[in-house]
């Protein structure tokens, strides 16, 4: 303890002066010292001063001292979508909700740090994860706890067992008057739902146990999601780390109110807690943190590289409208949906018809067939794909259209006429697929002057 006691008055002493001195941390320091608030402060306003093009600083709300909780920002700002115009994927991170767990919230830093670095290097990997996604590190959520090297907030809270969601119920050891009281877990609430209300990943980063944990922490049940995790758990344990991955309340102890299962059961972010161990007083050691957390940082990369993926992505290849309708599709993603529907679309832009609910496992296909009233075709009609990133009550819903291409609309097998103003989509779709099974053949349909 007495060890401990001196490490800390030492990193508080070399920051202090470093604070006065209104400087950056330098490696050397930085590698071997956690940080307090003050420093942390100085750190991401200098990347914000550095690195305009990528790093945009925001504060989240403020601790019961009035400190200001620091979430960095980090993207190619210089485009809103990404290249083939969608919209960019978000990771949300965040550290520090025990104030003594000093190797999560380094960890936090470290990934910022990472990809700030990365891009001004010029790293390609760095480079193209910046121009598709957004990272939001919120790096010290207790900054009052950290500073004064406790596990709790000012008032004596535990900011994990603090949030909206099954408050409580396992009789937690000082969860707060009710579910955000406090105004560090007021704030992480709040930006979550109105800031990156429907980000791809979630992960909030601790120490104690050298462990990943997914939902759930109230009960031993897996999640309805357990196939995105356990594809998550496997590729990880494959290649990159032998970290154990598993249900919170399994793989550490039954617990309720924490920020992962409140992503995960309010929010529907597929979520982590990263717990990296406990081992982090070591007087005189030589390790840089960077070392340190080299391989937590590893698959954090993962995470964040391969981000596209944890959510249903759903492509339809075929759609034949008969006197029913039949369809082909897969899921790119590794996570099922449970709640797909085919639409029609009229030309009024109204639903006209929808098909029943259906599922597409996680990397898998579907060929459903449905009963179709040919009545409701009409002239500009489209078709859409609605569907849940999840099968979590909680995940966002998405409405994307079918490409006109794979749509085959052929006439009634009775012999009906289609009704008027469909057959310029029928022949739409006979000259695409001509079209296709000409290109598959080599042969070319244009003339000499090049005009079909």
């Amino acid at each position: 303890m007495r060890g401990r006691a001196i490490f800390l008055a030492a990193m508080l002493l070399a920051t202090t002066a470093l604070a006065g001195a209104h400087a950056q941390q330098p490696d050397i320091v930085q590698e071997h010292i956690y940080h307090t608030h003050a420093q942390l402060t100085i750190d991401v306003n200098a990347w914000a001063d550095d690195h305009p093009d990528i790093v945009d600083l925001t504060s989240a709300g403020e601790t019961v001292l009035g400190r200001a909780l620091h979430v960095v920002r980090i993207s190619d700002w210089s485009v809103d979508t990404k290249p083939d115009g969608t919209a960019k994927e978000v990771v949300y991170i965040d550290g520090g909700h025990h104030g003594n767990e000093h190797l999560g919230t380094a960890l936090a830093f470290l990934v910022a740090e990472h990809y700030i670095e990365g891009w001004a290097e010029g790293d390609e990997a760095v480079v193209q994860v910046l121009q598709t996604t957004e990272l939001h590190i919120l790096i010290m959520l207790n900054a009052d706890g950290n500073d004064m090297d406790t596990r709790w907030n000012v008032r004596q809270v535990d900011l994990n067992r603090n949030y909206d969601h099954h408050w409580n119920e396992h009789d937690e050891t000082q969860p707060g008057s009710g579910p955000f009281s406090e105004p560090e877990t007021t704030a992480n609430g709040i930006y979550m739902r109105e800031v990156v209300p429907n980000a791809d990943l979630y992960v909030t980063m601790h120490t104690g146990v050298w462990i990943m944990l997914y939902p759930w922490g109230i009960i031993p049940d897996q999640p309805v999601d357990w196939e995105l995790f356990h594809y998550i758990r496997d590729v990880v344990h494959d290649g990159i780390s032998d970290i154990p991955i598993q249900n919170a309340n399994q793989g550490l102890y039954p617990n309720s109110g924490t920020s992962r299962d409140y992503g995960y059961g309010v929010m529907g972010f597929p979520t982590f807690t990263f717990e990296t161990d406990d081992e982090q007083w070591l007087p005189g050691t030589a390790e840089p943190l960077s070392s340190r957390l080299g391989e937590e940082l590893d698959v954090m990369e993962y995470l964040i590289e391969n981000v596209w993926y944890w959510r249903a992505r759903l492509e339809v290849t075929n759609v034949v409208v008969e006197d029913d309708v039949r369809l082909e599709v897969r899921n790119l993603g590794h996570a099922t949906t449970a709640n797909a529907s085919l639409e029609y679309i009229d030309g009024d832009g109204m639903v006209a018809w929808a098909s029943p609910m259906f599922t597409v496992n996680a990397s898998s296909s579907a060929s459903p067939t449905f009963a179709f009233d040919r009545g409701v075709l009409t002239g500009g009609g489209s078709w859409n794909l609605n569907y849940q990133k999840r099968v979590i009550d909680a995940a966002q819903w998405v409405n994307e259209s079918v490409p006109s291409e794979v749509v085959d609309l052929r006439p009634s097998t009775d012999g009906a006429a289609l009704p008027i103003g469909t057959a310029p989509l029928l022949v739409a779709s006979l000259i695409a697929a001509v079209a296709v099974e000409a290109k598959r053949r080599g042969i070319d349909l244009c003339g000499e002057d090049g005009e079909h």
